[in-house]
């Protein structure tokens, strides 16, 4: 298929049920298994820069689903501020770190394991959704879509080097940029309504860096 394929064409591939695809990067999941790798963002209190805009949009009480919720920094600021949280992370070591930190059950919970119909408010996914495959990506954003109730919020945020690679760590990033994250929405079985997307400027990078992100939110249409 090779970097260059078309979005329609990496749908198709995704919607097909053939099981040879890999809705995760195994390599991945194992670096933060055994690493326990977890991080800190540049907004409030080490929360995502996003977040509170996000939450200001929700009413109160939403019922909300963080995917990759790493070590619990941004579901710690939902919960304080009255959100029905769930928080899931694919590695069974970080999510133990995310429970400790937030004194309740953190699900263990791969993104390609997410398949329910229209229970959650809002999903948040923050650089989370960044390590799907791009093939996978189009089956991972149904389920999302899935899993919201009408007109339910979807916020995640991408590296946006524009080529999917690895990093030094041997991690895989799709590395989507502001063009191809519209697409990948776009071209989804599921209709989203594109609220925004949003390039900036962002850490995260080999050696302490920064470098380009870009963030989306989405709806689920009524």
């Amino acid at each position: 298929m090779g970097l260059y394929a078309s979005w329609g064409v990496i749908n198709a591939l995704a919607n097909t049920g053939i099981t040879t695809i890999m809705m995760y990067d195994r390599d991945t999941l194992s670096f933060y298994e055994t690493s326990q790798v977890t991080y800190r963002a540049s907004g409030k209190g080490g929360a995502s820069r996003h977040l509170d805009a996000f939450l200001n949009l929700l009413p109160k009480g939403a019922r909300v689903l963080e995917l990759g919720c790493g070590g619990g920094t941004d579901a710690a600021e939902m919960i304080a501020r009255g959100f029905d949280v769930d928080a899931t992370d694919g590695s069974p070591t970080i999510a133990a770190i995310a429970a400790e930190r937030l004194g309740r059950r953190v699900r263990v919970m791969r993104f390609d394991e997410l398949a329910v119909e229209q229970v959650y408010d809002a999903v948040w996914a923050s650089a989370a959704l960044l390590h799907v495959p791009r093939v996978a990506l189009p089956n991972i954003l149904n389920r999302v879509h899935s899993a919201l109730k009408p007109g339910g919020l979807h916020h995640a945020s991408f590296k946006a080097k524009g080529v999917e690679q690895r990093d030094t760590d041997g991690r895989y990033f799709n590395h989507l940029n502001e063009a191809d994250l519209r697409a990948a929405y776009q071209v989804s079985a599921s209709p989203w309504e594109i609220i925004e997307t949003t390039a900036y400027e962002g850490g995260g990078y080999p050696n302490g860096g920064s470098g380009p992100w870009v963030s989306i939110l989405a709806r689920r249409p009524v």
